[in-house]
């Protein structure tokens, strides 16, 4: 049967984890870098973690469509995954700093951003420091649509894209991928692989 369209979110529950990782260790060394304490670097890796984690809920319906496009409706939907996110760990009594990082971690700083519109300096530092990690994370990733991008690719296209990020914060960024340390720390995270059983969490 000839396929006519794919999923624009088609989730794996190895890969969520693996971009989890990525973010984490990328939004706590940046928090570390922007001269946050160590409690908010600390709270930032665990928000790194978790900054998806409102995909879980909304792939329980999502993972059933198959190959079937979305529709307009359930791309509003799937930007429903923030506010999941804040719903879930609040829920589970995490920090403010953490729960608000997460709602807002779509925001972009020239307000064009989900869900809530905000720019500069209304969006809390942490969100805006997993904006920068989660959309580089995300760049040079392998995706359902394209092939990861190497690094000095991806760093180009978030230049093209600059209104959406805190420059401060994203000139932070760009020592820290330098960073020998951490480039391995992400390297090995990219080999990670996990034997999990994706299926098991829709049953």
């Amino acid at each position: 049967m000839k396929k006519t369209g794919y999923n624009i979110i088609q989730f794996s529950l190895s890969k969520e984890l693996q971009h989890g990782m990525m973010v984490s260790i990328l939004a706590g060394e940046l928090a570390r870098k922007a001269g946050l304490s160590e409690e908010q670097c600390h709270e930032l890796s665990i928000a790194g973690l978790l900054h998806d984690i409102g995909k879980l809920e909304m792939a329980k319906y999502v993972y059933q469509k198959g190959q079937k496009p979305l529709t307009i409706e359930e791309i509003k939907y799937v930007r429903l995954h923030p506010t999941l996110g804040y719903a879930i760990t609040s829920q589970n009594h995490y920090s403010d700093f953490i729960i608000k990082s997460i709602l807002y971690h779509h925001e972009n700083y020239d307000g064009s951003g989900f869900p809530s519109n905000l720019k500069e300096d209304e969006i809390p530092i942490g969100a805006r420091i997993l904006r920068i990690c989660d959309v580089f994370a995300a760049l040079i990733s392998d995706r359902p649509y394209r092939r990861a991008f190497s690094w000095e690719k991806a760093v180009a296209i978030m230049i093209e894209e600059i209104k959406n990020f805190d420059l401060k914060l994203f000139l932070c960024f760009l020592e820290i991928i330098h960073d020998e340390v951490i480039c391995e720390r992400l390297r090995t995270c990219e080999q990670m692989k996990w034997d999990l059983e994706e299926d098991t969490l829709w049953q």
